[in-house]
């Protein structure tokens, strides 16, 4: 299966009183003629099922011999789903003019399938599109939502056009029963949980683990309190199955209009714990310094490289006339900031997570508040280990001195590369 080429569409004339909607959406957006509903299924098809009735064909036509050629069917997705679980891969790249292709370890690796086509993608988004998000992206040309295999586990996934063909990304997303020592989050992330009030980020670049973090923290609240925990995320990833706590999680889209929206309407829904999914605009940021302030735990994420980075991404979403408004209510409401990034390990066995973490000290809001100190924030993270927080560089030196990590790579991921060498040799772990 895994040397297969990949199947072809039995090719129809177009009757388009008989063409499925859906159909129709992917000819426009994959290449792919419409296939009458008399070919799938005797007019009864569902998406899915005329995906399945399509793979089930064996033969194709040969116009230019006027002949019947066999060939190999195209693996079914839930095949190269399983494969993406067993080799413990982040992402499936199912991309028109390359064979399937697995990120492992932060690297991607092309399988040795057969090339994909526009009609291959087509089939496969068949599969994955639901008739509204089939509808979105016919409008915008990209899709965002997530879905779950009983065997598999839980998927997001991303769907974009690309010189005219549909593409398509799978992230797998980890299961939320994790527990923080099992992710190698530092100790003090459960006691900022165990807060009654205040913001919590978790940021990182795209890929650093930010959402399995932020799955790990609901489930520790989850688990540990009496709570009403309300999500908004754009989409639900991580599945949470009522504990000590009832969890309700909103897509954006589907149960709410915008995050926005969402946040809006979510003080009267009598929240402890709220989760924004991201951060992306003014109006998400406001409410949720607002819902922090009034006595809530708000947990979020933002894509940043590092703890001070993120402090000021959240004071420049707004103009510069209502920035010192920002900074007194994310000075007072501003519990703590977690940064992560994953480095490869150095016996080859996957990544392992670097952090840095910032707690909102009297130090720390001070810094916050004047404009003129913002910028001396990493020296205090890197000073205030008295109160948990440590910086990227020392979290990185620990790594390398435990031999996690190797020098290069050490090299490659600290803020300062010229200081973290120096470091190292002033510390005997290298000579100069």
């Amino acid at each position: 299966m895994w040397g297969a080429r990949p199947v072809r569409a039995l090719q129809a004339p177009l009757d388009r009183t008989r063409t499925s909607r859906l159909a129709l959406f992917l000819s426009r957006h994959g290449g792919w003629r419409p296939i009458p509903r008399r070919v799938l299924n005797g007019g009864r098809s569902t998406p899915k099922k005329r995906a399945k009735d399509i793979l089930d064909q064996k033969v194709i036509e040969d116009g230019t011999r006027g002949d019947r050629q066999k060939v190999n069917p195209l693996p079914p997705l839930d095949e190269l789903l399983q494969k993406l679980t067993e080799i413990k891969g982040s992402d499936l790249h199912l991309k028109v003019g390359s064979p399937p292709a697995f990120r492992i370890d932060g690297d991607l690796h092309l399988s040795n399938l057969e090339p994909l086509t526009s009609q291959d993608t087509a089939t496969y988004a068949e599969e994955l599109l639901t008739e509204r998000v089939a509808m979105a992206f016919e409008a915008t040309n990209e899709a965002d939502f997530a879905f779950g295999r009983p065997s598999l586990g839980r998927f997001r996934v991303n769907c974009y056009r690309q010189r005219g063909s549909v593409n398509i990304v799978v992230r797998a997303v980890s299961p939320a029963s994790q527990q923080f020592d099992e992710l190698g989050l530092p100790g003090l992330v459960g006691e900022m949980c165990d807060k009654q009030r205040g913001l919590i980020l978790v940021t990182g670049p795209t890929g650093s683990g930010k959402s399995t973090s932020l799955g790990a923290m609901v489930d520790h609240i989850n688990s540990t309190r009496r709570a009403n925990i309300i999500t908004l995320e754009d989409p639900i990833e991580i599945l949470h199955p009522d504990k000590k706590s009832i969890v309700s999680q909103r897509e954006v889209g589907v149960d709410t209009e915008s995050f926005a929206e969402g946040l809006r309407r979510v003080l009267r829904q009598d929240p402890d714990v709220i989760l924004i999914g991201e951060m992306r605009d003014r109006a998400t940021v406001e409410a949720a310094l607002t819902a922090a302030e009034t006595g809530h735990l708000v947990l979020s994420s933002l894509h940043t490289i590092d703890t001070s980075e993120s402090v000021n991404r959240v004071i420049d979403f707004f103009p510069a006339d209502q920035q010192q408004q920002v900074r007194l209510m994310l000075a007072a409401s501003l519990t703590a900031v977690l940064s992560q990034r994953l480095i490869p390990r150095s016996d080859g066995k996957g990544r392992v997570p670097a952090f840095e973490l910032l707690v909102n000290t009297e130090r720390v809001a001070e810094r916050i508040i004047d404009p003129t100190q913002t910028n001396t924030l990493p020296e205090v993270v890197a000073e205030g280990a008295y109160y948990g927080m440590n910086s990227f560089d020392q979290s990185i030196l620990r790594l390398y001195t435990d031999g996690v990590i190797n020098f290069q790579d050490a090299l490659a991921y600290a803020s300062n590369p010229t200081d973290f060498k120096l470091q190292a040799q002033t510390t005997g772990l290298m000579t100069a």
